[in-house]
């Protein structure tokens, strides 16, 4: 070969593989599109779900909405509404997104994938926190992914007209479907980032501890993920009850009467009113409530 030759051809290479991390990605919705930081391609809000917003506040977390050309992945998306000061990034309803740190050069390299869940006390968190980026672990070789969920009373609000319409005859763990939802997704999707989705362990800390172990009791969860771990947090913490017959039902009718006194607070005593106000309304009622936020 001609030397000449072979040298453009090995810039060429090395050229391709930096831009590899930074070409568009063919995920469940559309392509998107990251950006290369300290040898990592990254991918930052990424919508796992519909936005939770309308007529689907307080139901389970729908498939995403395809959209058109390439989607730019280089900022992250707002925080799940919660009282407080805003994280990085702002707050929105429309807030179910996930992020990816990636040292995969390619699509074929099926490296261990470490999904990250926020804690917060289900009331408030975020995956735009620096010190919650994925950079220092995806650097180790693995692939890392945050996840979003909704919290406080966007999240965890039950109400007999909620239960009335779910399937399951229950209302209240929509933050915790929204993990399911993410985790789903993770296993279609997580192979066109370099990442095994037979070698996905989940891990937070605190409330996301917790989770994590609800996660490992849910048969909702079932298959989704292979190992885990909780951190300041786990068997359910302060959230446990005591293994009595008919404890649950007595949990669930407690939180159905707790939502039918937020929603004479937020002066929307019907469902339907309820899922007609603004988000800013319904965080205003739950600061009023005690044991909501």
């Amino acid at each position: 070969m001609n030397p000449g030759l072979f040298a453009a051809v090995l810039i060429c290479a090395a050229g391709c593989l930096q831009a590899a991390g930074h070409s568009p990605v063919k995920v469940e919705g559309g392509l998107v599109q990251g950006v290369v930081e300290d040898n990592l391609a990254v991918y930052k809000g990424v919508p796992f779900a519909a936005a939770p917003v309308g007529n689907l506040r307080w139901r389970p977390p729908q498939p995403v909405e395809p959209w058109q050309g390439v989607r730019s992945a280089d900022k992250f998306a707002p925080a799940c509404m919660q009282a407080g000061n805003a994280p990085p990034g702002g707050l929105s309803e429309d807030c179910l997104y996930l992020n990816v740190w990636t040292p995969a050069k390619s699509a074929n390299e099926r490296l261990p994938v470490l999904v990250w869940i926020y804690g917060g006390g289900f009331n408030a968190g975020a995956t735009s926190y620096p010190v919650t980026s994925g950079d220092k672990l995806a650097s180790r070789g693995v692939v890392f992914v945050s996840v979003a969920y909704r919290v406080g009373v966007l999240g965890f609000y039950a109400n007999r007209e909620l239960s009335a319409e779910s399937p399951h005859h229950v209302s209240g763990n929509y933050g915790l479907l929204d993990m399911i939802a993410a985790l789903k997704w993770i296993q279609q999707n997580v192979a066109a980032f370099g990442g095994d989705a037979k070698r996905v362990t989940i891990f937070g800390e605190s409330a996301g501890g917790i989770a994590v172990s609800m996660l490992c009791a849910s048969p909702l969860a079932k298959g989704l993920f292979h190992g885990a771990m909780s951190e300041s947090g786990g068997s359910f913490g302060p959230f446990s009850r005591d293994p009595v017959p008919g404890e649950n039902m007595r949990v669930l009718a407690d939180a159905e009467a707790s939502g039918e006194e937020f929603a004479k607070l937020a002066d929307a005593p019907s469902l339907r009113e309820l899922r007609a106000l603004s988000a800013e309304k319904i965080l205003e009622a739950s600061k009023r409530q005690r044991g909501m936020a």
